[in-house]
């Protein structure tokens, strides 16, 4: 595949720079990244959250949400 082959290409371009290089071009990356997500109209793809709450709610989702909903009535009241 020929993005493969480029991406291989550049990790190795990438591991001959020195340290200091590569952290620098790790930070750039990252200020290209959030630029970009941060822009107006940018739609991230929900499916790239799927799973990510598993470890707060415990065994089932649905026991967390009744939990809260009694908690919340019985400081409401």
């Amino acid at each position: 595949m020929r993005t493969e082959y480029n991406l291989e290409e550049i990790e190795s371009q990438i591991m001959d720079l020195p340290v200091a290089d590569q952290i620098h071009l790790i930070e750039r990356i990252a200020r290209l990244i959030r630029s970009a997500q941060m822009k107006p109209g940018t739609v991230n793809d929900l499916n790239d959250l799927y799973g990510a709450g598993k470890g707060i709610w415990g065994s089932d989702a649905q026991e967390y949400v009744n939990r809260a909903r009694e908690e919340r009535t019985r400081f409401l009241c």
